[in-house]
C-alpha cells in the first residue's frame, strides 16, 4: 500500500520548463531495476550531473534548500514522452510528493495518483507566480490540503484545485492498485471456492 496523503506543508523546488519529459526525469538507462526504490538518485540526472557524474551546482536541485523540496512547482505539459512509471517513481524517491504544473500528461498525470503524489493543476499564471517566488525567496513554503482541495502560500494566499473524486479517496486512504484489490479479499476468496472451474481443476 501506498501512504496515505491528506495535508502536506513543504519546501517548493522552481523547475518551470515546458515539455519536461520522462526520459528527462529518469533517463532510459537507468530503468533496469525490478524495485521501485532507489530512483530518486537518478532523478533528472543529466540536469543534475556532468558527463564525469559530478554535481553541477547551478541546477536547482543541487542546491539548498531545494534539496530538500517536497513540492514541485514545473512548467506545461509536464511528464510527456513515453510512458515509463519510473518518472513518479523518482520524483517519489527523491521526496517530491506534490507537483504543480498548469498541465499534466495523461499517462503520467495517472500514474502518479497510483504511486502517491498528487498533481496539481492550477492556471499558468499562477504556476510562474509560485516558481517566481520560490526563486526569489529559497525556503519559500506551500500548504497542501486535500482535504479542502486548496494551495495554500504562508502569506495567506490560497488557490483551489479540482481533483477526482475516486482518486481523491485513493490518494487520503493510501490506496493504490493492489490495495484496491485486498480490499475485496473475502469475495475474491468466497467466489474461487464456487467458481466452476474451481472443482474442475481440482
Amino acid at each position: 500500500m501506498m501512504q496515505s496523503f491528506t495535508k502536506l506543508t513543504g519546501i517548493v523546488a522552481p523547475l518551470h520548463r515546458p515539455n519536461i519529459d520522462t526520459d528527462a526525469i529518469i533517463p532510459k538507462q537507468f530503468l533496469k531495476r525490478i524495485e521501485r526504490t532507489g530512483f530518486g538518485q537518478f532523478l533528472f540526472y543529466d540536469w543534475r550531473f556532468s558527463e564525469t557524474g559530478t554535481s553541477k551546482p547551478d541546477f536547482v536541485l543541487n542546491r539548498e534548500p531545494y534539496l530538500h523540496a517536497s513540492i514541485l512547482v514545473a512548467g506545461p505539459n509536464f511528464g510527456c514522452g513515453s510512458s515509463r512509471e519510473h518518472a513518479p517513481w523518482a520524483l517519489l524517491d527523491f521526496g517530491f510528493q506534490v507537483i504543480i504544473a498548469s498541465s499534466f500528461a495523461d499517462i503520467f498525470y495517472n500514474n502518479c495518483f497510483k504511486n502517491g503524489i498528487l498533481p496539481i493543476v492550477l492556471p499558468l499564471h499562477v504556476t510562474e507566480q509560485l516558481a517566481q517566488k520560490a526563486v526569489e525567496h529559497p525556503g519559500f513554503q506551500l500548504d497542501i490540503d486535500l482535504i479542502t482541495q486548496e494551495v495554500r502560500t504562508l502569506d495567506g494566499d490560497t488557490y483551489r484545485f479540482d481533483v477526482d473524486p475516486y482518486r481523491k479517496m485513493c490518494l487520503q486512504e493510501g490506496l493504490d492498485d493492489i490495495g484496491l484489490t485486498l480490499r475485496h479479499t473475502a469475495e475474491i476468496t468466497a467466489y474461487e471456492a464456487t467458481a466452476p472451474y474451481a472443482t474442475s481443476i481440482l
